[in-house]
């Protein structure tokens, strides 16, 4: 679980970066994930001034999907990024 007010952030090293190729991608140390759209959307968010609540409404928003969902679905990827110590929540 993520708190409300939790303020995600990528950690040092870590940056977003499009690819013309590969399209968008995570870049942290000796690691390249690549992403899909809706995951590269989540990760711009993740700037560590948008906390996660105001997050989860602005992605149910602008893709018109069930909050519920979407906070399952964004809690589920950022958990994953921060156990692979490339965000911080």
């Amino acid at each position: 679980m993520i708190a409300p007010d939790a303020k995600p952030r990528m950690l040092r090293g870590v940056r977003l970066r499009e690819d013309p190729a590969r399209g968008m991608l995570l870049l942290g140390p000796e690691r390249i994930y690549e992403l899909d759209v809706i995951a590269a959307t989540i990760l711009q968010r993740c700037t560590g001034e948008v906390d996660f609540a105001a997050m989860i409404d602005g992605l149910a928003a602008d893709f018109s999907a069930d909050r519920a969902e979407v906070e399952a679905d964004v809690t589920e990827l950022l958990l994953a990024l921060r156990d692979k110590q490339l965000l911080a929540l």
